[in-house]
C-alpha cells in the first residue's frame, strides 16, 4: 500500500511517547513493504534540522515538512477565548502552508490510505475529501479532552481552574465533533476505543498499541544501581510536571529516610526553569535535562518511576522502561492502556502510602525487583512486537479500502 501519514511535529529523534508511537508504526508498516510518505509539521518548539530527520527516515520514508509557529501566545489565546469556539489548543495547528503542502503532495500522488496523527489534525480531513479518493483514518494517541478534565481536577488555583475547566470542555466539543470525519479509526488502547465509540464513532475501528522493536530488548539487569530511582519524559507537559513534584514532596522524603542512599535521576526535555528549581532543592535528585539516548540513560538504573494523576492514551516509555527489564511503578492512570498485571509485570500504586511502600520493597526485596523486570520483559516480547502489531494493522486496512 502506499500511505500517507500526517503529523504534528517531526517524529525524529523519538525521544518523547507521541515521536516513538509515529516513528515505530512507520518503520513497521516499511518494514512490512509498504510505501510511506511522512508529512510533519516542524515546530519551533520541537524543531528539527531537517536534513538531519531526512537522513534518518531515508530507509523508511519519503520526508516532507512545513516550518510552522505554534508556539502560545496570549494575546492570541485570549482573541480565541473571546471570539473562537475552537479550543486554542487545535487552533495553534491551523495552517494554510500546511494545507496547501497537502493539496501539493495529494496533486502529485495518489494514496491508498492517509493516516493523521492525533485530533489536531482533523481540520485537514476536509481539504484531503476533495484532493483524493484515500481511505483516512484517524490514529486517536489518546482521549485529548479526558486529559485536561484531569488537569483541571487537580488544579488549586481558582482562576486558573475555571480556564482550564472551559477550555476542556471546548476540547471535548471538537473531540466529538471529529468523530466519523474520517473513514477508519486506530485507537492506541481497548479503554480509548471504548471511550469513542460511547462518544458516537460508528467507523470501522482497529486497535493498534504502539509497538516495540523487539531486537532492542536486552535480557539480565547486570551493573545495574540497586538504588538508582529514574524518571523520562517530557518536562513540558503538565501532567508530568504535576506527577513529578507531587512525588518529590510527597514519596521521596520517605524512601530516603528508609534507604539515605537512594538516587533519583530525572531526564527529558524543556523542563522550565520554576520545575529545576523544585527538582534541584534535594541533594538526592539528580536532574540531567534532555538526555541524548534513553536506552543508555535507563540500562544502569533499577526502578522507573510514573507517577501520572492526568493524562491519556498509553505511555510509551513506559514499554520502553519494561523492555529493558526495568521494574516499573506507576499510577493506575500510568498504566492505562497497557494491558500488564500488578505484582506480575508491574506496579500500581495510587496512594502516597501505596507508592512509598512498592519502591521501599523493591529496593529492600532483590528477588522480587527481579522477578518484576523479567516478567517486564517476557510480556512485551509477547505482546508489543512492533513488527506484528504493524502487520495487523496494515490488513486492517486493505480489509476496509474503498
Amino acid at each position: 500500500m502506499k500511505i500517507l501519514q500526517l503529523c504534528n511535529k517531526f517524529p525524529y529523534p523519538p525521544k518523547d511517547g507521541g515521536a516513538i508511537a509515529i516513528y515505530n508504526l512507520t518503520k513497521g508498516l516499511s518494514n512490512n513493504g509498504h510505501d510511506v510518505t511522512l508529512l510533519a509539521m516542524n515546530t519551533r518548539k520541537h524543531y528539527v534540522v531537517p536534513g538531519e530527520a531526512e537522513k534518518a527516515l531515508k530507509d523508511i520514508a519519503e520526508l516532507e515538512y512545513v516550518n510552522i509557529n505554534t508556539n502560545i501566545s496570549i494575546v492570541k489565546a485570549l482573541i480565541n477565548l473571546l471570539f473562537s469556539r475552537i479550543p486554542y489548543n487545535a487552533e495553534r495547528f491551523i495552517s494554510d502552508k500546511f494545507t496547501k503542502k497537502i493539496i501539493s503532495i495529494l496533486n502529485e500522488n495518489k494514496f491508498d490510505i492517509i493516516q493523521i496523527e492525533g485530533l489536531y489534525l482533523t481540520p485537514y480531513i476536509k481539504v484531503i475529501r476533495q484532493y483524493s479518493d484515500a481511505g483516512i483514518s484517524y490514529r486517536a494517541h489518546n482521549i485529548e479532552h479526558e486529559i485536561w478534565e484531569r488537569i483541571v481536577s487537580n488544579e488549586r488555583n481558582y482562576f486558573k481552574k475555571m480556564y482550564l475547566k472551559m477550555l476542556a470542555g471546548r476540547v471535548k466539543n471538537f473531540e466529538i465533533n471529529s468523530l466519523n470525519s474520517y473513514d477508519l479509526l486506530v485507537p492506541i488502547t481497548h479503554r480509548d476505543a471504548l471511550i469513542l465509540n460511547n462518544l458516537g464513532n460508528h467507523k470501522p475501528f482497529k486497535v493498534s498499541p504502539a509497538g516495540f522493536d523487539i531486537k532492542k530488548v536486552k535480557s539480565g539487569n547486570n551493573n545495574v544501581d540497586p538504588r538508582a530511582l529514574f524518571f523520562l519524559g517530557s518536562l513540558d507537559w503538565i501532567p508530568n510536571q504535576e506527577g513529578i513534584i507531587w512525588f518529590i514532596k510527597r514519596i521521596l522524603p520517605g524512601v530516603i529516610i528508609k534507604n539515605p542512599d537512594v538516587r533519583f535521576f530525572i531526564a527529558g526535555r524543556n523542563a522550565p526553569d520554576r520545575l529545576i528549581r523544585k527538582i534541584t532543592k534535594n541533594n538526592n535528585i539528580i536532574f540531567l535535562g534532555e538526555v541524548e539516548d534513553a536506552f543508555d540513560y535507563m540500562k544502569n538504573k533499577a526502578i522507573m518511576i510514573v507517577p501520572l494523576f492526568s493524562g491519556s492514551g498509553m505511555r510509551v516509555k513506559i514499554i520502553e522502561g519494561m523492555a529493558l527489564g526495568k521494574a516499573v511503578v506507576t499510577t493506575s492512570t500510568g498504566a492505562e492502556g497497557i494491558d500488564a498485571r500488578h505484582y506480575e509485570n508491574i506496579i500500581i500504586a495510587d496512594s502516597e502510602t501505596d507508592f512509598e511502600k512498592e519502591i521501599v520493597n523493591l529496593l529492600e526485596n532483590k528477588s522480587f525487583f527481579t522477578k518484576i523486570g523479567e516478567n517486564a520483559q517476557k510480556f512485551i516480547v509477547e505482546n508489543m512486537d512492533n513488527n506484528k502489531i504493524t502487520a495487523e494493522l496494515a490488513k486492517f486496512y486493505k480489509a476496509n479500502l474503498k
